[in-house]
């Protein structure tokens, strides 16, 4: 039965992407995310009954198409051409949110998994010296989930939150609040560094050069729109 009511396009177009998580579900597969475990790493806090829900909704909606490769038991997910549609909504949502929803941020959306997530696909590995590079990121601030190891090696990245016993290149230590405003672009990473709000440890060369290889959040140069503007009606 329809939601709505209503035979309006945004409607019918919402009763399929309006549900919780959906839209963050085809966020993470227009970044590249296909495989189910890596949609919960992404998506930390969604249980895996209603990730598995959502995945098939989007599979019956034709937006989600589900193939199992060759030696995998496990299927991969992917966008179907009209999912692919979808790539300007997610964009347009993205840049609105940064410039009008963008507020200070509570504890509780410091989610330390998926800036994690985030930071390992992002970072530039053609920045990084040839062979193998392992990054510690230890946020001081917390008591579970306190270090993280990145392994770069041949343009692929493994995320630990279990020490891989391998020697680390750079340690990188600051608290998740602050990590989370370089990312956003809230905070220079230089000026991070100088005010000690980020600390660097090993590699002279990786400390110095961390603003060219750790390709923060692509959206961090969209400023905060004016308060004002959200109190007035827009002029024709």
């Amino acid at each position: 039965m329809s939601r709505y009511g209503q035979f309006c396009p945004i409607a019918k177009a919402t009763e399929l992407l309006g549900e919780r998580w959906t839209l963050l579900i085809v966020r993470e597969l227009m970044l590249g995310t296909c495989r189910y475990s890596d949609f919960q790493r992404a998506m930390s806090r969604i249980s895996p009954t209603l990730l598995a829900k959502r995945l098939k909704q989007l599979e019956g909606a034709g937006i989600v198409v589900r193939k199992t490769r060759p030696g995998r038991n496990a299927p991969d997910y992917f966008l179907t051409p009209a999912g692919k549609e979808l790539s300007p909504v997610i964009e347009n949502l993205a840049v609105w949110g940064m410039r009008w929803a963008r507020s200070q941020l509570g504890d509780d959306e410091l989610d330390v998994e998926f800036l994690m997530w985030d930071i390992q696909r992002r970072i530039q590995t053609g920045m990084l010296p040839d062979g193998e590079t392992v990054l510690c990121f230890i946020f001081a601030d917390l008591a579970r989930h306190r270090s993280w190891w990145l392994v770069a090696n041949s343009g692929e990245i493994d995320v630990c939150t279990e020490d891989p016993g391998k020697d680390v290149d750079l340690y990188i230590t600051s608290s998740l609040r602050n990590m989370v405003e370089i990312w956003e672009g809230d905070l220079d990473i230089r000026s991070g560094q100088r005010q000690g709000l980020l600390k660097t440890q090993g590699n002279k060369h990786l400390a110095k050069t961390i603003a060219e290889w750790m390709g923060i959040n692509p959206y961090a140069g969209i400023r905060p729109g004016d308060p004002r503007m959200m109190r007035i009606a827009a002029k024709d």
